[in-house]
């Protein structure tokens, strides 16, 4: 079986990739930067490995001859992207294309809970454009859509290890549906593997159990052994992070919107849950395998 995984040196994409040749399937890895794979998975035998652009459609249908399902999802835009929306539609163009030019019969996306929800959500508005190219091809397509990913806390490790802070622009009060890369990996390949379903619909995915920022950092606290606090961030502080990240003024205000998108109580992170949303990481498993080691450093 032939399958095509789009962005697959992301922390999605290549779990994706190492379950499907774990499973004695042929991958096609659709990369920007080749290096960026894990060795294993970049010199599988049944690898075949593709460095391209995933807005550049010509390329992508390309890729895809002979696939029978693909894996797509939209990678963070670039930094000097002028136009976020235009780049989501960009690379749904372009797995759509694919789709119909070589008939592939199945389509995982993973998406994002309450894509197209609302005009002005940032990425959460535009991954309802994604999920609408990719429908109206026609095939056997399930949009995963999952919560706020636990991985998002690495990028605070430093703060946490040296200031003993948890810092998001969110409510104390507002819960998160807390999901890991590694179980929303392991449902898209599931669906990848075994292509007995059919029809379009969507799949919520939000992990365990929904957690408050505080919550989050009192476990943290418990597993490290060190103090940990949360920290809401007022809005020049998270103007001002932002700003470090690098990001374009529009992009900054991508970012905003986004933010604002999911501290919304009544917004993405509002829906209720049902028992196929349950995934099985739970947070301290994920601090203990993946935070902490961080933290312990130096």
């Amino acid at each position: 079986m032939r399958i095509v995984i789009g962005g697959a040196a992301g922390n999605i994409g290549r779990r994706v990739a190492e379950q499907v040749l774990h499973a004695g399937s042929e991958a096609v890895l659709l990369v920007r930067n080749p290096a960026s794979l894990p060795a294993a998975v970049a010199t599988h035998t049944q690898a075949r490995v593709v460095t391209l652009d995933l807005t550049d459609q010509a390329a992508v249908v390309a890729a895809c001859q002979g696939a029978e399902a693909l894996f797509w999802l939209v990678p963070p835009p670039p930094l000097t992207a002028p136009d976020w929306r235009q780049w989501y539609q960009a690379v749904a163009a372009a797995g759509a294309a694919a789709v119909r030019m070589h008939r592939i019969p199945h389509v995982v996306l993973v998406s994002t809970l309450g894509a197209g929800m609302a005009p002005g959500l940032g990425t959460v508005s535009y991954a309802g454009d994604l999920e609408q190219q990719l429908n109206a091809t026609g095939a056997h397509v399930v949009a995963l859509r999952p919560g706020y990913f636990m991985e998002n806390f690495l990028t605070q490790a430093t703060r946490i290890r040296t200031q003993g802070v948890v810092a998001y622009p969110y409510a104390e009060d507002h819960d998160l549906p807390f999901i890991s890369v590694v179980d929303i990996a392991a449902v898209a390949a599931h669906y990848l593997l075994h292509s007995q379903w059919a029809g379009q619909w969507t799949r919520n995915l939000m992990g365990p159990t929904n957690l408050t920022l505080p919550t989050c950092a009192a476990l943290l606290s418990q597993a490290w052994g060190h103090p940990v606090r949360y920290q809401r961030q007022s809005a020049a502080d998270f103007q001002q992070s932002v700003a470090q990240w690098g990001l374009t003024p529009y992009a900054q205000q991508e970012m905003t919107a986004l933010f604002q998108a999911l501290g919304d109580p009544h917004g993405a992170y509002a829906t209720p849950r049902t028992a196929e949303a349950y995934t099985p990481t739970r947070f301290q498993e994920f601090v203990s395998t993946h935070l902490l080691p961080l933290l312990q450093s130096n």
